[in-house]
């Protein structure tokens, strides 16, 4: 006999399954497809870091060439863009917990290469050295002596090209870039390794703590679009196509010197002739 309690209970479990069902459905839903339904793209955005991102204080407006490049890719996509604000440390969990579908200028280090997926490389930032004041310039193996007293931000790229090419030097590594910055200005060290796009606006405001080479031979590290690991490629296609596309147009090149200019100060003009993008 079907009873009211019967009824009941079915229901429950009718209500379950459904919600079950749709949960599961949305979990399983990949980016690019829910990009498409929602027309909205999650980007992550980090404030204070120029030129890759700067929020302005009383519109709210992000800048900065991490916008730039979001907005390009939103529009290619038909869809427009929602900035999440994050920390470049946190960036990959909000990867992999779905808060947002691509995050701007991350480089793709084999340790994040197991949770994440991601884009063809967007341009490579070069290496360089920027030397306290009568330090001349040097390759990286003459620098690499026991002598040379340098400095990185411990755990970053920096860090591991240290590692690989000045086994020999003396390396001091310090919390963060500007830890290691204090250093160089104090003379605790003679040299900072930074990537160009950071060591360029360093000096623009400080010219005075020192100068810029490029060490020989040059080493560059790749700067791509971090994506959320998932079994469909479709959103990694995407955003490689879109990549071609802009490349062929000129418009990275571009797109990282205005923001140069606009964001820390920096004129193309500033960018020594062997810095491709």
């Amino acid at each position: 006999m079907f009873t009211k309690r019967n009824f009941f209970c079915a229901l429950v479990a009718l209500t379950t399954a459904c919600a079950f069902g749709s949960a599961s459905a949305q979990e399983a839903e990949n980016s690019l497809a829910r990009v498409q339904r929602t027309k909205v793209l999650r980007v992550g955005a980090v404030a204070g870091a120029i030129p890759y991102f700067a929020k302005d204080i009383s519109s709210g407006k992000w800048e900065g060439f991490g916008p730039d490049f979001a907005e390009s890719l939103a529009q290619k996509l038909g869809a427009k863009v929602e900035y999440v604000e994050t920390t470049w440390g946190n960036a990959v969990l909000d990867l992999q917990s779905n808060k947002i579908d691509a995050m701007f200028g991350m480089a793709p280090t084999p340790a994040r290469k197991e949770v994440v997926n991601f884009s063809e490389t967007l341009f490579d930032n070069t290496y360089t050295v920027v030397c306290k004041k009568g330090i001349p310039q040097k390759t990286w193996e003459q620098l690499n002596t026991p002598e040379t007293k340098i400095v990185v931000d411990v755990g970053s790229s920096h860090d591991q090209l240290a590692t690989r090419v000045l086994p020999k030097a003396e390396v001091t590594r310090l919390e963060n870039s500007g830890a290691a910055t204090m250093s160089l200005q104090a003379g605790r060290s003679d040299c900072q390794i930074l990537v160009i796009l950071l060591a360029q606006p360093l000096l623009a405001k400080r010219a005075s703590i020192g100068t810029m080479y490029i060490p020989q031979p040059v080493y560059t590290a790749p700067v791509s679009i971090g994506l959320r690991k998932e079994p469909d490629p479709g959103m990694q296609k995407a955003v490689n196509a879109w990549l071609t596309e802009v490349r062929a147009k000129g418009e990275v090149r571009g797109v990282i010197l205005k923001n140069m200019e606009k964001l820390a100060g920096v004129p193309a003009s500033s960018f020594p002739p062997e810095i491709k993008f």
